[in-house]
């Protein structure tokens, strides 16, 4: 056996303990991780190489911190970051341990993400978020809006309302 395939798990047959452990919720395979909070459904890959098992550990982390939305973007990182400490937890009742620098790896994503969104496209400072999708720059007071989307290029419009 090679290393790739000793790190294998079985994912239905993990799935299937999850789903017993958790019959409250609903279990799918598509493709990817995700939970859905109004499906009460945790969504995983069909591989059950390690960041899978991980990843879909971290979607029940979610479910299990109840979380089902979120205000600002600080407020979304602070939740990945539950769901992981979440995940952990769950992780060593099934004899799991997730790798840390995988968690940092995954969180960095978000942390990028933010850094992004929170640059003023004026003067290249950061901001602070006053409302979903829109910040204000503390170094010249432009203002910008951003879109809502967490998982695309992080646009930075100037609203028109600026001081530049």
């Amino acid at each position: 056996m090679d290393a790739t395939t000793s790190l294998r798990v079985p994912m239905e047959k993990f799935v299937d303990k999850l789903r017993k452990d958790y019959a409250y919720l609903s279990f799918k395979e598509t493709g990817i991780a995700s939970w859905s909070p109004h499906a009460s459904q945790v969504t995983y890959a069909s591989s059950g190489d390690e960041t899978n098992v991980w990843s879909t550990l971290h979607e029940l982390g979610h479910a299990l911190m109840g979380h089902t939305s979120y205000a600002s973007d600080i407020e979304l990182i602070k939740k990945e970051a539950e769901a992981w400490d979440k995940a952990v937890l769950v992780a060593k009742s099934y004899g799991i341990s997730i790798d840390q620098g995988h968690i940092q790896d995954c969180l960095d994503t978000y942390r990028d993400w933010l850094h992004k969104r929170s640059s003023c496209p004026a003067c290249g400072s950061h901001g602070l978020q006053r409302s979903k999708g829109l910040y204000c720059c503390l170094n010249c007071q432009n203002t910008w809006k951003v879109s809502s989307a967490r998982f695309c290029r992080p646009y930075r419009l100037k609203n028109a309302h600026s001081a530049n």
